[in-house]
């Protein structure tokens, strides 16, 4: 296949909509500091290049090899994963990897590893075996050994999405409803047990999720001051650099967890809005190529890479506007963070190559 064809075969309408969210997410942390494009701003453009660049390199590498290495790449992971026990750092967890004064996330790319390895595990069983729950055991496994690792750190929030990601390709391999159903069944008889295996602050962190108003200048104190500020936004906003909860550091952590707030405050409901459409039709423009591709491995792993991003969103606005706890989650390609960030973009690569190199002949 010619360069030329390959380029032309990449989906720059996927690159397009996530510029639009990096541009977005450049423009918050601008304001994040107070108009000035360092420390965050700056960074995060660069990385946004870097992270583009990946999308169109990874293009160039044929669907197939990253299929063979779907088990090689989940192995990498899971020793890295064991490498952050042992020499990861953080303030009271456990979480990053430092290299060269870089921190680097181990748990993100994770997600990414787990989706192939279902995708390669699905794709070599014959239909039939889907129907015996016998089949999903090793599915299973590969989600929970990575899933485990990242609540011990603990990130209770990166190990949600890593779950919640793995479940949908193994929903959409065929598990049958009534195993849907025994699951769920099953997850909220241990709700007494899993709550025993919480850590103290994120047992504070559920409690406030169910009444906020007990500690709002304690526990609930960043999603009381979230709330304010997106309410206070109206439909249009206070205007850019003009958010009083940001810019006077009423919000916490508004580079990173809660810069979907900071949007709202400064844009206003128009502004939210507006990004999620966007989270929108990127899912749809994932979830659509997944019907394009020719190989069971190929839908797989689209879906699986669509329904990460989603959930990336799903949980972190979900969280700022009090109806998720407040788990530790950043928002996609608009909140600072060079680890989640290359995640997606290399989950938009992958999708890259598969259409560009595992695409239905018309």
């Amino acid at each position: 296949m010619t360069v030329l064809k390959i380029l032309l075969r990449i989906p720059w309408h996927l690159l397009f909509l996530a510029g639009i969210l990096v541009l977005v997410g450049s423009l918050a942390l601008y304001s994040a500091s107070q108009g000035s494009w360092q420390p965050w701003a700056g960074r995060h453009a660069v990385r946004a290049i870097v992270g583009m660049a990946l999308v169109v390199c990874i293009a160039f590498i044929d669907f197939s090899f990253i299929k063979r290495m779907s088990y090689v790449f989940l192995a990498a992971a899971i020793l890295v994963l064991l490498a952050v026990m042992v020499v990861g750092t953080g303030q009271g967890v456990s979480r990053w990897i430092s290299i060269g004064g870089m921190n680097f996330q181990p748990s993100e790319p994770a997600k990414l590893a787990v989706i192939l390895a279902l995708a390669r595990y699905f794709s070599s069983q014959p239909h039939d075996r889907m129907r015996s729950l016998v089949w999903y055991f090793p599915a299973f496994a590969i989600i929970a050994v990575p899933f485990a690792m990242i609540v011990k750190q603990p990130d209770l929030g990166t190990a949600l999405m890593l779950l919640f990601g793995g479940l949908v390709v193994v929903f959409s391999a065929g598990l049958p409803w009534r195993y849907v159903f025994g699951s769920l069944a099953a997850v909220l008889a241990a709700v007494p047990l899993l709550w025993l295996q919480l850590k103290a602050y994120q047992k504070v962190r559920v409690m406030t999720f169910l009444n906020p108003e007990s500690d709002v200048l304690g526990a609930g104190y960043q999603i009381a001051q979230s709330k304010i500020a997106l309410g206070s936004g109206g439909f249009f906003g206070k205007g850019f650099l003009m958010g009083s909860q940001s810019q006077l550091n009423y919000l916490p952590e508004k580079q990173t967890d809660f810069v979907f707030t900071m949007i709202g405050e400064e844009f206003g409901f128009a502004g939210n809005i507006f990004i999620l459409l966007i989270y929108l039709l990127i899912t749809i423009a994932i979830l659509r190529i997944s019907f394009r591709v020719n190989s069971r491995f190929a839908q797989l792993t689209c879906i699986g890479i669509g329904m990460m991003v989603f959930f990336y969103m799903f949980v972190n606005v979900a969280m700022v506007t009090g109806l998720l706890p407040v788990v530790g989650a950043p928002l996609p390609l608009i909140s600072y963070g060079g680890t989640s960030m290359l995640t997606v973009f290399i989950g938009f690569g992958i999708v890259a190559s598969a259409i560009v190199h595992d695409r239905r002949q018309s």
